[in-house]
């Protein structure tokens, strides 16, 4: 596990600030899943092929798609810390279209 840690605000996911500066209200962050693959929310809408489905364990993370740094939900509910569990490349590959396909999806 990385050394690096985010700050947030009480227990609360939606008030990560990536260790690159990224927050909610700048870049995004975007849930996803234990691979750093943004997970759909889209309720009846079929999963699309470049998004993995919402994990049926709830086990979520954050993704920043500024930089790759991905943060476990559980840890940030359960501590009030925010470390970087890994990182993934948010620039090219899987991880980028399915980043695409998230902005796409929520425009």
């Amino acid at each position: 596990m990385d050394a690096e840690t985010a700050t947030v605000v009480g227990h609360d996911v939606t008030t990560i600030t990536c260790v690159c500066g990224n927050t909610v209200s700048q870049d995004g962050l975007i849930q996803a899943n234990s691979q750093g693959v943004p997970v759909h929310a889209g309720g009846d809408v079929p999963v699309p092929p470049e998004l993995a489905a919402w994990p049926a364990d709830e086990d979520l993370y954050t993704l920043c798609p500024k930089c790759g740094r991905v943060y476990r939900d559980a840890v940030i509910e359960e501590t009030g810390t925010a470390p970087v569990a890994f990182r993934v490349d948010v620039a090219a590959g899987p991880i980028a279209e399915a980043i695409r396909v998230h902005w796409n999806l929520s425009a």
